[in-house]
């Protein structure tokens, strides 16, 4: 028994008054009581009140959450209010810079939406409409069946007649405290339990506080970071020109000599970003990011100072600017020379004479034009064997991709890349990608991404691949010599090949870059990677290298 005056039958009480519940109660429940009803009702108005200070709908997923936040449509309207600015305008590149911070305070406050449903809101509710309520509702029976007993009692002391209807009254005594007992038992047991959790109810809002200064110090870490770069760069001229750098729109190799690097940055920090975050990501390089969030990666990246941390959550935006780069280039990685020359080679019925004619169209072309289309398609290749997951098969992605790789040189007017999107670039693109391991043996030694980015040249240990990769500075090594090597042989037949007696082009050395020099200096941060040994130099060196303005 849980009462310290327990008592089996009718008179072990005073037959001269009735009892009152709360009697017949363990005196250490009396006060416990008292706090129920007020416990109920207090959940129940900050449970009202809590819901009506968030700004999102309850339910939702964090993402649909976001869109319809305050914030969401701030941002969004400073998006459509930059357009009527030109490129140069002062008020359009910080309105630029505040829709990208608006929308991250849309998530920010979207995810802590979230928790406080789910660890305070969802408990209160529960708490008013199901816990409360069922000890509420045994104190009303418990309080009935005393009264019923109390009349049961009364009936039989006021009893004189036959000596049968008095053991009958008696009797109705006796069940009705039977029944009573039982359910002052489980009333009891409720009060008990209320009494040891009513700490933890209490804790639901210290929790809710805590939730609260996280958001609030995230949100306060964030806006200082990015209002103070903000100012600053504002205040330089009048201008938000954070960097004369430029790597976007810059011949390819003009950007790797001044830089003493051999795979472009954009290239090589996006593929970073993306191996750690966008490899299962559906859509890769297809769906379109935040036009804002892009603009700002590509700032950073012209910049050369990239915050992983900050832009690998979102790939889609690292995907665009990544094509973003490739699209700007003046002339595309696979070249203007050899662009008839892809569609050639594409278009042979052999697969071993397709990918020999391939073989010498990568002889063919510029060292440093070789190294990133190695890098990049080996990628690409890692990409595709998680097509289960992201639908991003060596064909959708030559699709999507190709038009950025190959165009035709456009003379006398501007050309229209969307033109370059035919089924003959797939022709070209796709096969790279299928068979870059026979295409580029070097550049496919790596069975899944960590060990690419150690074969690629990234210098990271275990604890940078499980962690997203803070500020990083981009460093200026000198580039090692690249030492030649023999050309792959084609691929072998299950039938023996004839022997091609047809002449083959006799490689010449490329010639020595005369007007660019590499700068001496290197800057502090991380080393360069250092990449895979390329394939020979093209047949015919190039006389003069490719000026800034070109």
């Amino acid at each position: 028994m849980l009462f310290s005056c327990a008592f089996t039958n009718q008179h072990d009480i005073p037959s001269c008054r009735s009892q009152d519940a709360t009697e017949l109660l363990h005196e250490d429940l009396v006060l416990v009581e008292q706090r129920v009803e007020p416990a109920k009702k207090a959940a129940q108005v900050l449970h009202k009140k809590l819901q009506g200070c968030m700004q999102s709908h309850l339910g939702l997923e964090t993402e649909k959450r976001m869109k319809k936040l305050p914030l969401m449509m701030l941002s969004i309207s400073m998006a459509e209010s930059l357009k009527d600015f030109d490129a140069d305008s002062a008020i359009r590149r910080v309105l630029e810079m505040c829709c990208f911070m608006e929308k991250m305070l849309a998530s920010m406050l979207a995810d802590f939406e979230m928790k406080v449903e789910k660890d305070v809101l969802e408990p209160l509710n529960k708490l008013s409409e199901d816990d409360l309520p069922e000890i509420l509702r045994n104190k009303k029976q418990f309080a009935k069946l005393t009264t019923d007993w109390n009349n049961a009692k009364i009936r039989s002391q006021a009893s004189n007649g036959p000596q049968a209807k008095q053991d009958g009254l008696r009797e109705e005594v006796e069940e009705a405290w039977r029944r009573l007992e039982n359910i002052k038992d489980q009333y009891s047991a409720d009060l008990y339990h209320f009494a040891t959790k009513e700490g933890d109810y209490a804790n639901y809002f210290i929790h809710l506080l805590e939730l609260q200064a996280e958001y609030h110090k995230n949100s306060h870490e964030f806006l200082d970071k990015n209002i103070s770069e903000l100012k600053e760069n504002q205040s330089q001229n009048g201008q938000f020109v954070l960097s004369s750098q430029k790597v976007y729109g810059e011949p390819l190799l003009a950007h790797l000599s001044k830089s003493n690097r051999e795979i472009a940055a954009p290239i090589q920090e996006c593929i970073s970003m993306l191996l750690r975050t966008g490899m299962r990501e559906e859509g890769l390089f297809r769906l379109a990011a935040a036009a804002s969030v892009v603009k700002k990666l590509k700032t950073c990246l012209d910049q050369e100072k990239v915050d992983h941390s900050e832009f690998s959550m979102d790939p889609h935006a690292v995907a665009g600017a990544l094509k973003s780069y490739l699209r700007e280039l003046p002339e595309p990685l696979m070249t203007f020379e050899l662009y008839s020359d892809w569609f050639k080679a594409a278009g042979e019925k052999d697969l071993t004479e397709k990918l020999e004619h391939f073989r010498v169209l990568l002889k063919k072309l510029p060292l440093e034009n070789y190294n990133n289309l190695r890098y990049l398609v080996t990628f690409l290749y890692l990409l595709s064997e998680q097509q289960a997951v992201n639908k991003m098969t060596p064909s959708n992605i030559a699709i999507v991709l190709g038009p950025n790789l190959l165009w035709p040189r456009a003379e006398g007017s501007t050309f229209d890349m969307a033109s370059a999107s035919s089924v003959q670039v797939v022709m070209v693109i796709e096969p790279l990608i299928q068979y870059s391991s026979s295409l580029f043996p070097q550049g496919m030694q790596a069975p899944n991404a960590a060990v690419f980015m150690r074969h690629q040249g990234f210098n990271l240990t275990q604890r940078n691949l499980a962690t997203n990769q803070l500020t990083v500075q981009f460093s200026k090594p000198k580039s090692p010599a690249l030492p030649k090597i023999q050309a792959p042989p084609p691929p072998s037949t299950s039938a023996p090949a004839a022997v091609d007696t047809r002449p083959r082009p006799t490689p010449t050395p490329r010639a020595k870059p005369a007007t660019l020099k590499k700068p001496p200096l290197k800057k502090p941060g991380l080393k360069a990677p250092n990449c895979p040994p390329p394939l020979p130099p093209p047949s015919q060196g190039k006389a003069a290298v490719p000026s800034l303005a070109q």
